[in-house]
């Protein structure tokens, strides 16, 4: 899907250029005759030629510059392949060993080896989420529809990873729920919902490299009303990933979750959670809860979480609401006869173009799905296909959340998503 911005994108995108080049060139050329070079030894001529094609030589490889808005590939701007760390916090009490460990430092020594495993996967993909999401910021102002919000930041994803079948590309669909809408929400065609300066908007990116997702999100508003909802929410975040942990105990996490939403006087939406993440696999099978409860599950090392919270000014509690635009299959789907000729070719497509990824009814428009919409119901019906409705409080609140995608490393927990934004 070819933006409105792509010609601004190639104006502004910036090409290294060797203006040097046909200067050197010229310069490579060696008189031999008696006396030539001012009386110069022709071996220091030589050195002087040398030094000047390496200097080419630097040129030409060096980086390309991103543009704004942000549309050139990563590869091209981190041309070793390594990409950035996230935020480093140490495990503390009984886990505080690890970090000087050199069985711990040789297991990630390993991992980092190992194409499957490879942190650098996830921190590729955080990148990208970084550097659309600051230019969204940026971009994002009341009067916009929800489509043009969605199309900046999924065009902008595409471009930085280098979307590539199943190899790399968006996570999930951009959530963009409103008000007392929480999550799930992303425009369907025709949507003609327009940005109002009252509106609180809540932004959920995912971008994936090898199936490694990274699940961020954040919440914006326009005017002061709410300024204390969306820091309550902020601060109850970054509770959470200060408390997670290998070993730690998934209902103490959703305690102290809990305790920071509540010193702010806001509530916490009971029934939605953080989760854990698998390979191409967005809920991972692990819950943590925004309030105490008894759940003794540990979080493990190796394991990556989506650590999210919700607060809202209505009950604190969502019920699903509204058309439904978020969909997925399911990865340990039976295996079923169908009676649609139509839902066997739907099916085929989705496991070609998401896997088990979750997708929206934008993205089936987008690789050339028509008149799906029966095919899709039948696909949900028979069990093989999970929809996942918008899930909204009451009408009249209004909700924020913020998100971050953190690994649990053998030494010390990295906070993958973690930015100079938030």
């Amino acid at each position: 899907m070819i933006s409105k911005d792509d010609k601004q994108v190639e104006q502004n995108s910036i090409v290294p250029q060797n203006h040097e080049e046909d200067d050197v060139e010229e310069d490579d050329v060696v008189d031999d005759t008696p006396g030539a070079g001012g009386g110069e030894p022709v071996e220091r001529v030589l050195e002087s030629i040398l030094i000047k094609r390496r200097r080419r030589r630097n040129l030409k490889r060096k980086k390309a510059q991103q543009s704004d808005p942000p549309r050139v590939g990563l590869s091209k701007i981190f041309t070793n392949g390594v990409y950035p760390e996230g935020e480093i916090q140490p495990y503390k009490d009984d886990n505080a060993w690890r970090t000087t460990s050199e069985e711990k430092r040789y297991n990630e020594r390993m991992a980092m080896e190992d194409p499957e495993i490879t942190y650098q996967s996830i921190r590729r993909a955080a990148e990208v989420h970084r550097q659309v999401r600051q230019s969204a910021r940026k971009y994002i102002r009341p009067g916009m529809t929800m489509t043009e919000i969605a199309n900046f930041i999924e065009d902008g994803s595409r471009a930085l990873v280098e979307e590539t079948g199943l190899e790399s590309g968006i996570g999930f669909p951009t959530g963009l729920s409103l008000n007392h809408c929480a999550a799930h929400y992303t425009p369907n065609a025709g949507d003609t919902n327009v940005l109002q300066s009252g509106d609180v908007l809540k932004i959920d990116i995912g971008v994936h490299v090898k199936g490694r997702i990274v699940d961020s999100a954040f919440t914006l508003n326009f005017e002061p009303t709410y300024d204390t909802l969306i820091e309550a929410v902020k601060a109850a975040t970054d509770t959470g990933v200060r408390e997670s942990g290998i070993d730690v105990r998934l209902g103490e996490i959703g305690g102290a979750i809990q305790e920071t939403m509540e010193s702010y006087e806001v509530e916490s939406i009971e029934n939605l959670s953080g989760h854990s993440i698998g390979l191409y696999q967005i809920h991972g099978g692990k819950s943590v809860q925004l309030v105490k409860n008894d759940d003794q599950t540990k979080m493990e090392e190796g394991e990556y979480f989506a650590i999210e919270t919700f607060g809202s000014t209505g009950r604190g509690r969502v019920v699903e609401s509204g058309e439904c635009s978020h969909y997925a299959k399911i990865i340990d789907a039976p295996r079923v006869p169908l009676r649609l000729t139509s839902a066997k070719s739907l099916l085929k497509s989705i496991g070609n173009n998401f896997g088990t990824l979750p997708f929206c009814r934008r993205y089936l428009d987008r690789v050339g799905e028509t008149k799906y919409l029966l095919a899709l119901n039948h696909l949900v019906q028979q069990g093989i296909v999970q929809d996942y409705p918008p899930l909204c409080d009451a009408k009249g609140s209004m909700t924020a959340q913020f998100e971050h995608t953190i690994l649990l490393r053998p030494t010390v927990k990295e906070v993958i998503s973690r930015g100079d934004d938030y």
